[in-house]
Formats: C-alpha cells, structure tokens, sequence
C-alpha cells in the first residue's frame, strides 16, 4: 500500500471510519453506563446517548423487549463490528482495495 492509499480509497475509508465511530461510542456508552443513572443530566452521558440512540433502535427493533438496555447496547457493538466486517470482506470481493501481498 501506498502512502496515498487513505486518499485513494475514501470509499472505503469514510464508511469504516463511521461504523467504527459509532461502534466505540456505543461501548463507551456501555461503560458509562456502569456508573451514571440512566436519566443523568451530565452532558458526556447525554451527547453518548445522542449519538448512539439510532443504533440503538434499530437493533432494539429486532431485540426481545425484555432484553435489558445494556444487553441491546452489547448486541449493537457486536453488530457493528460484524457490518465493519462485512464492509471489508464486500471491497476485497470487489476488488476494490488493494491486496496485501
């Protein structure tokens, strides 16, 4: 890989970096919650649940009801991870990044 290779495949890149945006704020979302009440007005606490509240429905869409919310948050860090995955594994088939060698 090129020196050039993070502005060569910003497709790529962008995409990735987003997921793994929202998958360690929503991990760190699960760690702060460990220690600050659910309705905390702390600022920290609420731009976390800001952030991730998207993430959270959408994998609460398809999560028991009864599921406690730090287990609907886990099950959102590990989707994430599987979609970054599943990212990485469709541009390799694709061929549009480049192969180690």
């Amino acid at each position: 890989m090129s020196g050039g290779s993070l502005y060569s495949y910003w497709y790529f890149h962008l995409p990735n970096f987003v997921l793994a945006a929202l998958m360690y704020t929503l991990l760190g979302r699960v760690l702060l919650g460990l220690i600050v009440q659910p309705d905390s007005s702390n600022y920290i606490w609420r731009f976390f649940c800001r952030i991730t509240d998207p993430v959270v429905a959408a994998v609460g869409a398809v999560t028991p009801k009864d599921a406690a919310p730090v287990v609907v948050w886990l099950f959102g860090v590990v989707w994430l991870f599987w979609l970054r995955v599943l990212l990485l594994h469709a541009f390799l088939y694709f061929g549009a990044l480049p192969r180690v060698t």
